[in-house]
């Protein structure tokens, strides 16, 4: 049985996912810990940088009675430790409280000017395996909540960075707006045939700007997601149907499963990523050749493929596709992929793309079947 607290009174929501993520990997590393003999209990004080406090995990083998509020409260009070041992270092304490054990600690951060640690409890000293079982978890732990605190930082910057898109795109909207009337009004009351083509480019360039800032905002921009049940094949038919005058003019073919899912989606968003995908394969697709849709249902995701027949994605290219403003389309704003990705990531899926081995690309998503929060 695990026992989590914070050490100090917190202001926090229980419900936080990245919290409860953080205390299920350590639950686990601490519920590891007590499978080794003579562990029969484990401790690991860590800095929960999404709740700003210390908190601590315990846990005790099947076979050891739990000990007493005053006995954890002095293991709280950190009164017994008298000494700091180097990172990843096992070092034995001894505590007052509990005089016929043996402790030993393994600190694997120093963060807020204070130790992380593992703590355990023993009825006879540790062999050299279960001291490496302690020394394997505290490296475990360094690099999770080095990881997990990186994640943090990106997610506040991304957030910050997001506001400043969000403060432009407005700024920068109403002066498109504005040169927008004016370019309009000087082609409707021109009447010289080249100073109204003039005029026209005018609009014509304005109009590009305003739905080039439109993606950049939406590639930016926090989207509050309209998820409701929607038919996978609808969707794609859908999209097929807009750019069939297209597909009719390079003579192509696309294949579409006959069967069907029903998984939980913002219609528009995703519209929004057929349309992109299905856009690029048309695109690059040769005369008269096909493209697939394909998708495999597993447990609780689905795969989704798009494969076209044309000459694939240049392997020093592969990871670029996705970069804002990166486009092998003459033309193209370089934002479409960037913002699909962001799409399926907001449906907690995931978008890549790699080439197939008989020629031409191939677009896979993964989406959850049912709701989730990621």
């Amino acid at each position: 049985m695990t026992v989590s607290f914070s050490l100090k009174e917190q202001k926090s929501n229980c419900d936080d996912l990245h919290t409860l993520a953080t205390d299920t990997f350590i639950s686990l590393q601490a519920e590891q810990l007590t499978l080794y003999s003579p562990i029969c209990f484990a401790r690991i004080v860590y800095y929960n940088p999404s709740l700003k406090a210390v908190q601590e995990i315990i846990e005790y083998a099947d076979n050891q009675n739990r000990f007493s509020q005053l006995e954890i409260a002095y293991l709280q009070s950190e009164a017994w430790l008298t000494d700091f041992p180097h990172v990843w270092n096992v070092q034995e304490f001894q505590l007052a409280k509990f005089p016929e054990y043996f402790s030993y600690i393994c600190p694997f951060s120093y963060r807020n000017q204070r130790p992380e640690y593992v703590q355990v409890i023993t009825r006879t000293p540790i062999s050299v395996k279960s001291e490496n079982c302690i020394i394997n978890a505290a490296k475990m732990l360094s690099k999770y909540t080095d990881t997990y605190l990186d994640n943090l930082q990106q997610k506040s910057k991304i957030e910050i960075l997001e506001q400043v898109i969000h403060k432009i795109g407005h700024q920068l909207r109403n002066n498109i707006a504005l040169v927008k009337l004016y370019a309009n009004n000087l082609f409707l009351g021109l009447q010289n045939n080249s100073w109204r083509d003039q005029a026209a480019i005018i609009c014509d360039s304005v109009n590009d700007l305003d739905t080039s800032l439109t993606d950049i905002i939406s590639c930016g921009q926090e989207v509050n997601l309209k998820i409701i049940p929607q038919d996978l094949r609808s969707l794609v038919n859908e999209s097929t149907k807009y750019f069939q005058p297209l597909i009719n003019q390079k003579q192509l073919k696309v294949n579409i499963p006959d069967t069907s899912a029903t998984l939980p989606l913002d219609k528009l968003q995703m519209k929004q990523v057929f349309d992109n995908l299905l856009s690029n394969a048309i695109y690059f697709s040769p005369n008269c050749s096909t493209i697939t849709f394909s998708w495999q249902i597993f447990h609780e995701e689905i795969l989704i493929k798009i494969s076209d027949q044309g000459s694939g994605i240049l392997q020093e290219n592969m990871q670029k596709i996705f970069n804002p403003f990166y486009s092998e389309r003459p033309g193209g704003t370089g934002l479409g992929l960037t913002i699909a990705r962001k799409i399926v990531l907001d449906h907690c899926g995931n978008l890549w793309a790699h080439n197939l081995p008989g020629g031409g690309a191939q677009f896979c998503l993964i989406l959850p079947t049912r709701k989730k929060y990621c």
